[in-house]
């Protein structure tokens, strides 16, 4: 019995052939759109010196500074040693400026600078333009379902299957 999702292997492949197997389960087709879109991402944020996590601080503090590092970290999502890494490098490339927070000796906001901000929107941009282009194989009406339709999982059931309760919203 083979996996929902998953017809039976060939038998004529051979051993050392990629797997001719399709797969239409979604954990498999959202881990691999995940992986090649990260990939194509990713190429396109180190043509700027840019790791995604660089790339996520500067979308998090675009329009208002972070009240201190371990916040930021929280609203990321991020390991504090990780984001230490981040920051340092944001801020050697000019993109972020670390100032003392006047109220909290210790703690230090993270503002985007100037030139944080213009390279913020050259590579939203480019995000852009690499999205487009990927979604353009469905039209903008399949599209704009299949986006609203992983946002509605994404903040709908999958937080509700985290929480152990299946059942929809009231």
């Amino acid at each position: 019995m083979y996996h929902h999702g998953m017809s039976a292997p060939s038998t004529t492949a051979s051993p050392d052939a990629p797997s001719q197997a399709t797969r239409d389960d979604l954990h498999w087709l959202a881990m691999r759109l995940f992986r090649g879109l990260g990939a194509i991402e990713l190429a396109a944020l180190q043509q700027h010196s840019l790791s995604l996590s660089g790339y996520d601080v500067l979308t998090e503090i675009k329009d208002e500074p972070a009240g201190s590092q371990l916040l930021l970290c929280r609203q990321l999502g991020l390991d504090k040693s990780k984001m230490v890494n981040i920051l340092d490098q944001l801020q050697d490339n000019g993109f972020i400026s670390r100032v003392a927070d006047p109220n909290d000796r210790r703690a230090r906001i993270i503002k985007i600078t100037p030139a944080g901000r213009r390279l913020h929107r050259k590579v939203a941009a480019e995000l852009a333009e690499i999205e487009r282009t990927l979604l353009s194989e469905l039209g903008a009406k399949r599209a704009g379902v299949l986006r609203q339709g992983l946002s509605d999982l994404v903040n709908g059931a999958l937080e509700r299957l985290r929480e152990g309760r299946l059942q929809p919203d009231c």
